[in-house]
């Protein structure tokens, strides 16, 4: 069995086996051979650059998923067809929102599962406003930080979301909160605002 850490397990966790799968900048693929282990037929998994393809393709090939698993070279969602399950993780929260932003084939049934490693809340405010919503969130931890895996539907409702909400989203785990609130306290130093959204850490 493949193990990951705790914060790939976390994106694993909300991944429709059964569809269509794509996971974009997949660097070394473990996430999609675990995938394939955990019952999934077929999944892209698409990087930018060659050098991490080449390391996803020795891991496929290691696993002896070849048959399940297409690698694919794409800026993006630009290259590869559509897909059912969207995961865009590992990436500053501005990046991910521009492949989003860029990805051609959305429908209701879309399902885009994102971790941010920073910026979540420039993430968070690109979503509402382009008719996104939050199904819901869960910590994800990787050694002492921590962080949040979103699952994102599509409604075409489009909101602007309060300073609230864009920093803290729909995750509730102590760990995050306790990260976001120390991430605020910083920046007040230039916006005192920021204060008043603070939330209570939470015992």
């Amino acid at each position: 069995m493949i193990r990951l850490d705790d914060r790939l397990s976390a994106i694993a966790a909300l991944v429709r086996t059964d569809r269509r799968i794509c996971d974009v900048g997949t660097d070394h693929a473990l996430l999609p051979c675990r995938l394939c282990e955990l019952g999934a037929e077929h999944i892209i998994a698409s990087d930018i650059n060659e050098g991490p393809l080449a390391a996803a393709r020795a891991n496929v090939e290691k696993y002896g998923f070849g048959d399940r698993i297409s690698l694919v070279l794409s800026d993006g969602l630009k290259n590869v067809p559509p897909c059912d399950d969207i995961i865009v993780s590992g990436m500053g929260g501005e990046l991910i929102a521009d492949i989003v932003a860029g990805c051609s084939f959305v429908s209701a049934d879309t399902r885009f599962i994102l971790q941010p490693m920073t910026k979540a809340e420039v993430l968070r405010r690109y979503l509402y406003s382009a008719g996104f919503e939050i199904i819901l969130e869960n910590g994800a931890f990787s050694g002492s930080k921590a962080y949040t895996v979103m699952l994102v539907g599509y409604t075409g409702e489009k909101r602007i979301i309060d300073s609230g909400f864009a920093y803290f989203g729909k995750n509730t785990d102590p760990r995050y909160t306790a990260k976001v609130n120390s991430q605020l306290r910083k920046l007040a130093h230039g916006d005192p605002a920021l204060l008043d959204i603070i939330r209570e850490e939470q015992k």
